[in-house]
């Protein structure tokens, strides 16, 4: 189970972080990470006292939040897929960004797919959603 403080819940979270982030899809599923922005560092000539300017700033944790729709199947198939991916999850958690925001949407697929398949999918995708983009011309 994700500590309180790690899960996304409203929706006005899932928005922004769906809006925001960057997408990835690999097999059974989709995640959308929204990394955090780098701190603005101090100039010499701020109105910050210089003794706060190399303070170091209180963050966000690290959260994950759940996407499964009703396509993928009945209630009892939503929650173990849920259940599943929350798993996952928790052990990868760790390893994003502190402050980064983790949307994971399971695709139709998700139902009938191994947990190790599940897990391989979610760690590709996660990759693939840190990796920037390249800019189109």
């Amino acid at each position: 189970m994700l500590a309180a403080a790690q899960r996304l819940r409203r929706s006005t979270d899932f928005a922004a972080a769906v809006r925001g982030g960057r997408r990835a899809g690999r097999g059974a599923v989709v995640v959308h990470l929204t990394l955090p922005t780098p701190p603005e560092t101090a100039t010499p000539t701020s109105s910050e006292p210089a003794r706060n300017a190399g303070a170091e700033q209180p963050s966000a944790p690290t959260r994950a939040g759940f996407v499964v729709s009703k396509a993928v199947g009945p209630a009892v198939v939503r929650n173990r897929v849920r259940r599943r991916l929350r798993h996952l999850v928790r052990e990868r958690l760790g390893e994003l960004p502190v402050g980064s925001t983790l949307v994971v949407r399971a695709l139709p697929e998700a139902a009938d797919v191994a947990y190790p398949r599940l897990g391989a999918d979610l760690d590709a995708a996660i990759a693939a959603a840190q990796v920037p983009r390249r800019r189109r011309r």
